[in-house]
């Protein structure tokens, strides 16, 4: 069953990821890549959320949350295409956006994870309080 699940996430997520591109794309058309930032910083938080919230929820089965973290998550978000989009930036001489989008993405990402991590916590407690 896990196996079915984190695959249908997967779908989702991959399907997001796309869409996502794509709108900011159309919009967007410098070569800061800002489409894949976008969606590692909404990972990042999504997946901090996620792994502070979920698992402390005793009606939302493992494989679900597994499915959400690794599948919808994992799928949405993209280290290869950093590390290449990294690479192309550096080999086209774009010294400079490369350097921030390094540091955006490492510093924002653990930010991000880091925000997502307490929103997470912070829904758990009210919940908590709200329940007794």
């Amino acid at each position: 069953m896990i196996y079915v699940v984190v695959g249908l996430f997967g779908i989702i997520g991959a399907l997001l990821r796309y869409y996502l591109g794509l709108l900011v794309n159309n919009w967007w058309s410098g070569s800061f890549p800002l489409a894949t930032l976008l969606a590692n910083m909404i990972g990042c938080f999504a997946l901090g959320c996620l792994n502070a919230y979920l698992p402390r929820l005793r009606n939302i089965p493992s494989y679900v949350a597994t499915g959400l973290g690794t599948g919808l998550v994992g799928s949405f978000t993209t280290f290869s295409t950093f590390s290449v989009e990294t690479v192309e930036l550096l080999r086209t001489s774009h010294w400079g956006t490369a350097l921030v989008y390094v540091f955006l993405s490492m510093c924002g990402g653990l930010l991000m994870a880091l925000c997502g991590f307490r929103l997470g916590h912070d829904r758990l407690r009210a919940q908590n309080e709200a329940a007794e």
